[in-house]
């Protein structure tokens, strides 16, 4: 894996967008290691939740956090100013089109004017692949890569406000940054799991947990990529070090079947009541689809197992109380 020597990186200040949230925090917590001063925007620097973050290593010397709201473009650019590169991982995540859409579109075009007048030297945008693989007309046999775009007319037609926010956002952002030319680098990472750093249960990691507490009876006949949440902070850190690095970056580890994924819950984890029957028993089972990495890998990234990221994902959840160690009596 590609590292900078520590002279190349302790004298830049990055800016992370949405520092307490899932992705953000381990990405906070890779720069900090690496030597970055880091300026983190959060709604309430002073809120306790966000405790995690100034108890990271290096915090006290170099993470400053700023109090920024999307919405409102003079706490973005006071957060930006300053800052060689800006991280903006900051993203409503609901299905109300309302609270989803034009926070995540017009957020990303106030921080990238705002990174444009502060002259970064390069943006990297967390998409998802919400804005990549929703499209009913994609072939099985079709490898999803960066070329592929979810289709927009498809997640409106379903109500799927999450993939129609990401992927007008991702497109906003390639559009305002041509507008103003800045160098803008996009990762695309799939269901994220693996230890979380901030005190809640994100939707991602709930995705996990239902299938431990016993309130999912059953599993549904559906596929999911998965990876691993530090191997995602690491890859913003790849294509921000790197020169080279351009374009879309998709962060995937592996496709697995619902059925699999609960298969290897319940080796690793036997004292869980892990459900055992699909909810639908009629139809094929759902095929895995075919994705590219490849990109990532060629910046030297190394995906973590999707076991591993499971393992460490329920490990997580124990050890913060929210899972207890033992199964509970029936």
């Amino acid at each position: 894996m590609p590292i900078e020597d520590s002279s190349s990186t302790t004298s830049q200040t990055v800016c992370v967008t949405g520092a307490g949230g899932f992705i953000a925090s381990w990405l906070v917590k890779l720069l900090l290691e690496r030597g970055y001063t880091v300026k983190g925007t959060v709604r309430n620097p002073e809120d306790p939740k966000n405790s995690h973050l100034r108890a990271l290593e290096g915090a006290d010397q170099r993470l400053i956090l700023c109090k920024a709201d999307l919405l409102d473009f003079e706490s973005l650019r006071e957060a930006i100013k300053g800052c060689d590169g800006v991280f903006h991982t900051a993203s409503p995540v609901t299905d109300n089109p309302d609270e989803m859409v034009e926070p995540a579109v017009n957020g990303t075009k106030y921080v990238i004017d705002a990174a444009a007048e502060a002259g970064v030297r390069r943006i990297v945008f967390t998409s998802s692949i919400g804005a990549v693989y929703m499209d009913p007309n994609r072939s099985p046999d079709v490898v999803v890569d960066e070329s592929c775009w979810s289709d927009l007319e498809f997640c409106k037609n379903t109500k799927n406000w999450y993939c129609y926010g990401k992927a007008v956002a991702e497109q906003a952002a390639w559009e305002a940054a041509r507008e103003r030319g800045v160098d803008l680098v996009v990762v695309t990472p799939v269901l994220v799991l693996g230890p979380f750093l901030q005190p809640t249960v994100n939707a991602s990691i709930v995705h996990i947990l239902k299938y431990l507490t016993g309130s999912a009876k059953t599993y549904a006949n559906s596929v999911q990529a998965y990876v691993h949440v530090k191997d995602v902070a690491m890859a913003h850190i790849l294509v921000f070090e790197n020169p080279s690095a351009s374009g879309r970056f998709l962060c995937a580890e592996s496709v697995l079947h619902r059925g699999d994924v609960v298969q290897i819950l319940s080796k690793l984890f036997p004292e869980y009541p892990i459900p055992t029957k699909c909810f639908d028993e009629v139809n094929p089972r759902k095929k895995p689809y075919k994705f590219s990495n490849q990109r990532l890998k060629d910046l030297g990234l190394q995906f973590t197992p999707v076991k591993q990221c499971l393992y460490d994902t329920v490990k997580c959840l124990q050890d913060k109380g929210h899972l207890p160690l033992a199964k509970p009596l029936s």
